[in-house]
Formats: C-alpha cells, structure tokens, sequence
C-alpha cells in the first residue's frame, strides 16, 4: 500500500480533499471536492495510471456476464458502456481510432477472463465507434501475456492518452468503474534520472520512483528545506529539488559528496530548473547538528546503511547480529535528527527488514527510541479518509510502518514517519 500512502501524503499536504472509495493491489478509486489536476502523476513515484470515471455498475452484474454467460447482464453491460460517453473524446480524431482496454481484477473468480472481458469491452467500444462512422483498430494482445493490461510504455508511445484512447475496465469487489486514462507514469523520465546522471552507484542505489514516494511521504514542498544526511549519490536530493524544495545533502563519504553534487548541477541544466537552492556537505551524522544548525530543517528523508549485500536467504541470529551491528548508527542519527528538524518537521527513515529462512522478518526496534526522544509517529492512513463501503481498513488504519520489498532482494525497506 506504499503508492497508497504516497497518494494521501501528497493530497494532505496540498489540502487537496478526497475520499478513497476502493483500494486493492490492482488498483485504487477516489473521489475529489474539486477537479483533480491529473498533470499531477509527474509528482509521483508510485502510481501508474490516472483514469476518469465514466460508468459504474454492481461487480456481480460483470460475474452474471462473465461467469454464468448471461446474455441479459452483458447487454446490461454494453447499454451501460454506450450511454457512458467513453467514445465521446476518441470519436474526435479524424484519423483510424486505435484504442486498447486494460482489465484490473479484484476478484479471484473472473481474473481468469480478464482477457475475454478486454475482447468483450473491445468489441462494444468498436462497434460504437462504428456507429458514428469511425473506423477503429482494437489492441489485441498476444496469448503469452498475463495480464490483459496495457504497460504505461505501450499508452506512451501510442499516444492513448491525447487521444483518449485506453479504456479501465476496474473489477473491484462490489462495484466496477469504468474510465478512459487521463495520464500515466513517464518511466522514460525517471530511467533518466536513474541512469543517464553523471554518477551512479548500482550497489547501494535507491530507484528514483521510491525516492520520490519517500520525498512525499515527507510532506516535501515548494520552498521546504529537505535535508538526507547518507545522501549517496543524491537521488533523493534530485526528486525533492524537482519538488522546488531547498535540499542539503551530507555524507562522510568525499566521492559521495562530489557525485551528488554533480548529479545536482546535471539535474538543474537537464531540467531547467531556474533558483534551484542546493548544497552538499561532507561530515559524519554524529555531528549533524554542527554542521547544519538546530531546528533548521522542515524534512528530513533517508537511507542510512541497511547492512551487507547478502547472497543468501540469512537465518535469524545472522539477521539479528546485522542489526544490532547497526542500531548505535541509527540511535545517534535518530537524536541527530530530532535537534536539526524544526517543529511539526517530519522525518522519513529506512530502516533494515531483513527476509530469514523461517520466513520470519527481522527488523530495527527503532519506535521506543523515537517516542523517547518527543517524536510521534505519522500514520498516513485514517478512517475519515475512507468511504464507508470501503471495507478492509483493519490492515491500513493504525499502520506504524510501510515495508518496500522486492522478490529479489533478501534485505528489503521498513519505512517510518514520524514528526517532531
């Protein structure tokens, strides 16, 4: 639920009112106060695809269609579809339409025909347009594929979403939306920052998209100063600079200091980013508080060392061993911290969550020590952010923590927030 957690913390800080309607791995569905500004997905890390709603029917209208064949519920369906207006904006162009439909699904029982229900919704929007004398081409996909989704790639680069030309269809418990997507994630942009920036450190580095979901976590904006004291190579300072934030940067490594520097001074030209206000300090985290002055930061986001590379799945004491190794290095950083934030500043850690072979995590008893220390811990999830036939709010609401983990790695991200 990070790209959740991201979402809430970007529309609070900016005061931008909504309610959640739905959440799921698959997808989310809001509702805002105002019109929503959907140029907006460039601020985040971790959402793929905005789409407005054009039609909403009852989920077990989409099983009797689906699953029992019923001719009844399916004509249901299409009537729905062409009274909605989802062809209205593709209808514009005077060109062949090519358009495609993404299936997301909730529901276990009709994933398995999320591709007949792309052909299904396919043919319907076809058969519209044909109706007002438009010549279409359908996205098929090929039988290898997983998932009937389009890839953001694929909506980038035939331009989908100038031409309103993707369809959602969105099966979630209860109910199914469907939308025509009205932006989607640039990874062109962020794959830039990630590997076209002067320097680089592939070990240790942390992907831009997660840089930048931990900048928002943070409350990060225009004019905010955002300080990461294990700044490496400065991938968090150059998500928070596109912000329009202040950003310091610290490392007791000289070559990290130098590379992040670089990295800056190469994002500022790349991106023409005029008054852009940035530093890059060397100094050892101990002495944070000499080095840049008490209560002189609104935040504070980073990723201070997670441990060794590990080749294998670890057992418990070696995961507990790495982490009591590394508990003075976040104990005096946490402290650190604490004196450089101003009031109401908000601090955003990694800490390690390391995988074992019992299946177990281990991970950094780091919470008492911020509670001792006066910070409170920031839970991004509450009930009044929900609608109330949202359901399943027991696993978000009261969250203390969001864990990033991928398949790959055996040593994963437990991230905190707290405020002073």
């Amino acid at each position: 639920m990070l790209s959740l957690a991201e979402l809430t913390a970007y529309f609070k800080a900016r005061e931008i009112g909504f309610e959640i309607q739905f959440f799921s791995g698959e997808f989310f569905a809001l509702s805002f106060d105002k019109d929503f500004d959907a140029s907006s997905i460039a601020d985040l890390g971790g959402t793929i695809k905005i789409g407005e709603v054009k039609a909403k029917f009852p989920t077990e209208t989409v099983k009797e269609a689906f699953l029992k064949k019923n001719k009844q519920a399916q004509k249901q369906i299409i009537e729905s579809l062409a009274s909605s207006g989802l062809v209205d904006g593709m209808a514009k162009s005077s060109e062949k339409i090519l358009f495609g439909v993404s299936v997301y699904c909730t529901e276990n029982t009709l994933r398995a025909l999320s591709g007949g229900i792309q052909r299904f919704v396919g043919s319907t929007v076809k058969d519209e347009l044909a109706d007002l004398g438009k010549k279409s081409k359908f996205m098929g996909f090929s039988n290898d594929r997983k998932l009937a989704q389009l890839s953001h790639v694929e909506v980038l680069k035939k331009n989908l979403v100038e031409n309103k030309a993707e369809v959602l269809f969105c099966i979630g418990r209860t109910e199914t939306w469907v939308a025509t997507t009205i932006a989607v994630h640039n990874p062109f942009e962020f794959q830039k920052r990630d590997i076209y920036k002067p320097n680089q450190r592939k070990i240790f580095g942390m992907p831009p998209r997660l840089a930048r979901i931990m900048v928002n976590l943070s409350s990060c904006m225009p004019g905010k100063v955002l300080l990461d004291p294990f700044c490496g190579v400065g991938t968090i300072l150059q998500e928070a600079l596109l912000e329009r934030a202040m950003v310091v940067g610290m490392d007791v490594n000289p070559w990290c200091v130098k590379a992040a520097s670089e990295n800056l001074e190469w994002l500022v030209r790349e991106y023409g980013l005029e008054d852009a206000d940035f530093r890059v300090l060397q100094g050892d985290v101990n002495k944070l508080v000499e080095k840049i002055g008490q209560e002189t930061m609104d935040c504070i986001v980073c990723e201070p060392d997670l441990g060794p590379a590990l080749r294998q799945v670890p057992t418990g004491p070696y995961a507990e061993k790495i982490v009591l190794k590394l508990e003075p290095l976040y104990s005096g950083f946490v402290e650190q911290a604490y004196r450089a934030l101003k009031p109401g500043g908000r601090l955003v850690l990694v800490t390690p969550y390391i995988k074992t072979r019992a299946g177990q995590a281990v991970t950094m008893p780091i919470s008492e020590k911020l509670g001792n220390l006066g910070f409170k811990r920031v839970y991004v999830f509450s009930k009044d952010m929900f609608a109330q036939s949202a359901g399943g709010l027991d696993r978000l609401v009261g969250a203390s923590s969001l864990v990033e983990m991928d398949e790959r790695h055996m040593i994963g991200r437990e991230i905190h927030i707290v405020e002073k």
